[in-house]
């Protein structure tokens, strides 16, 4: 069977090229606004196709769905359980892994023009790939968007049913594939790029060679793909099957590694690769989204690569020859993140060195921010912020550290703003289940300032500056699953939030609604990063880093701008080197001499006139 797929690959890919083993990221890496979509929750543009209780249930629940269960209303309370969910008796925490609210690609299709108003150039979509979950990396089917996501789900059952899904020569378009490849069309024609996320590590429970391995046991010819650690003795009643699921989740098996060197120490890379089967599947599925029939022009721009030091560094090299010997352009980008949980974040250096990813999620930068701007734990001053920033960078090539993707909020951690409203440790008991006193409903007026002087920074600094969608909306959520809530968006009206729900006290009620004032500020920092090149390819220098005073500025052969901020509790004033005065372009004012004076808690981007 490998030498067939591995032919049907070779037809598929006909542009593969030799490949060097090291390479630097593309140059457009460095360029883009990225905004990443969780598909579920973006917009419902076509209640047809709305998952059913069959499209979500999977043997491996923690509770079945109910008889009654419903599509959750896009404007309902979060913190309220429906009907179907009080009636299981569960806590809300547990029944919010069934909410579905019907998200969908012509949701995104609907919303097309927002993305260009707000000036965003590349999208990071969490999995599209057919899976029951809300989340998507449960994958039943990599070679196919998720049949809820386009507009004939039975119809695309049907196909996917009519196929042989470990010969690729037997894969055909369903209508929700189709629909995925219109979109990247016309969001390359408005040029924006699209990167898709997918993990190597692990199937879903409903994966078809899993489901083949729990029907046949050690008959099957996927038995070696996965890590099983004891097969089903029919001679005894019991049933023996154990299998290794990421993290023990056993909806989620894990893919054998094999070839080991060394043992496998978790959170840091280690030497091996995954089965030739697996990979041959893997490039197959890689092959159909970068080159649709062969044709590089029709497919997506990359991958995001989902707990990527879970899988050993000879496949990902191997993988990024494939990736690059189908597109030299095409960006990966992996997931690094906890060595330690909660205090010390991965190293990304032997994933960017030109031989595994272009980039990674670079959390490295926001921690220390978020200690500067935020005053979250671990609190920095300006001098720590600088240094540390320095030492981030300092640690990569130039190309890979322009290339980083610089995230802060995403589907994993809280939101932008209850992070910067919350400021124990990052990411430590994040939300009001585990904390009490958590502050899970609106941030005051002073957060929201906070938050857009680190916007100022994020979109002055290097690196490509990520949005978590909704976050430019105003929305606020703690960690996973409240980050996850549907989009507010501004033509929907909204029920009343309960922000105390997990306090014993009075409740309170938050109004949820589109900030249209946070995503004009938005708006105004993507357009001031684009309409200057030294923010995108420019040196960095810090000139001043005293307290809770920062000043840097960007160069390069053409232009300088200098980053000013002041995040004392009083005015401050800067002593800025020119000789003709500035433009401050937050405000579009000019500016005479060399002293410059900020109020509290703001900011200024200085232009030489």
């Amino acid at each position: 069977m490998l030498i067939f797929v591995v032919s049907v690959l070779f037809a598929c890919c006909q542009s593969q090229k030799e490949f060097n083993n090291r390479s630097l990221p593309p140059a457009w890496a460095k360029d883009v606004i990225w905004y990443q979509i969780f598909v579920e929750r973006f917009n419902n543009g076509d209640p047809t196709n709305d998952p059913t209780i069959a499209a979500i249930s999977t043997p491996t629940a923690s509770f079945p769905v109910p008889e009654d269960w419903q599509i959750t209303p896009w404007g309902w309370d979060w913190y309220e359980q429906e009907s179907w969910a009080k009636a299981t008796g569960l806590p809300l925490r547990e029944t919010m892994q069934h909410r579905r609210y019907g998200g969908d690609l012509q949701g995104i299709f609907d919303k097309l023009d927002y993305l260009s108003e707000l000036g965003i150039t590349a999208i990071y979509f969490n999995p599209l790939n057919d899976a029951p979950s809300l989340h998507k990396y449960d994958a039943r089917n990599y070679h196919h968007i998720d049949v809820n996501f386009g507009p004939d789900p039975h119809g695309d059952i049907q196909i996917i049913a009519s196929e042989d899904p470990s010969d690729p020569a037997t894969w055909q378009w369903t209508s929700a594939d189709k629909l995925f490849l219109k979109l990247v069309d016309e969001l390359h024609k408005r040029n924006i790029r699209v990167i898709v996320d997918y993990s190597w590590n692990h199937t879903g429970a409903l994966f078809w060679a899993w489901q083949d391995i729990l029907k046949n046991q050690e008959a099957s010819p996927y038995k070696d793909w996965y890590e099983i650690i004891t097969f089903d003795d029919p001679a005894t009643p019991e049933n023996e099957f154990d299998y290794k699921g990421w993290l023990n989740i056993k909806s989620l098996p894990e893919f054998k590694k094999v070839d080991v060197v060394g043992g496998h120490a978790f959170a840091h890379p280690f030497e091996g690769n995954l089965p030739e089967d697996v990979k041959t599947h893997v490039f197959a599925v890689t092959c159909r989204w970068l080159a649709p029939d062969g044709d590089v022009s029709k497919g997506i721009d990359g991958f995001r690569l989902d707990v990527a030091e879970q899988v050993p560094m000879g496949f990902w090299r191997d993988y990024r020859r494939f990736v690059k010997g189908t597109n030299p352009d095409a960006l990966l980008v992996g997931e690094i993140w906890w060595e330690q949980w909660p205090d010390k974040l991965m190293n990304p250096v032997p994933y960017t060195r030109g031989d595994i990813f272009d980039a990674v999620m670079f959390y490295h930068v926001y921690r220390p921010a978020r200690g500067f701007f935020a005053l979250g734990e671990p609190t920095a001053d300006a001098g720590q912020l600088a240094k540390g920033l320095e030492f981030e960078w300092s640690r990569l090539q130039k190309p890979f550290r322009y290339a980083m993707m610089n995230v802060n909020g995403t589907h994993d951690s809280p939101r932008l703003l209850t992070c910067f409203a919350n400021r124990g440790k990052y990411k430590y008991h994040a939300n009001p289940y585990e904390d009490s006193v958590y502050l899970s409903g609106k941030p005051d007026p002073e957060t929201f300032q906070r938050v857009r002087l680190y916007l100022v920074h994020q979109f002055t600094s290097i690196g490509a500056p990520h949005i978590w969608n909704g976050d430019e909306m105003g929305m606020w959520g703690a960690d996973d699953p409240d980050c996850r809530k549907p989009l507010w968006w501004k033509e929907l009206t909204f029920s009343s939030e309960i922000s105390t729900n997990m306090l014993p006290s009075a409740k309170k009620y938050e109004n949820v609604a589109f900030d249209a004032e946070h995503f004009e500020f938005y708006k105004k920092m993507i357009k001031l990063r684009k309409a200057q090149p030294v923010l995108i390819n420019g040196d960095i220098e810090f000139m001043l880093s005293e307290g809770k005073c920062l000043m840097y500025k960007r160069t390069n052969n053409d232009e300088t701008l200098f980053v000013l901020l002041n995040l004392e509790a009083n005015e401050v004033s800067f002593d800025v080197p020119g000789k003709q005065g500035f433009i401050d372009l937050l405000k579009d004012e000019l500016i005479d001499g060399n002293t410059v004076s900020l109020e509290p808690l703001s900011a200024k981007v200085l232009k030489p006139r």
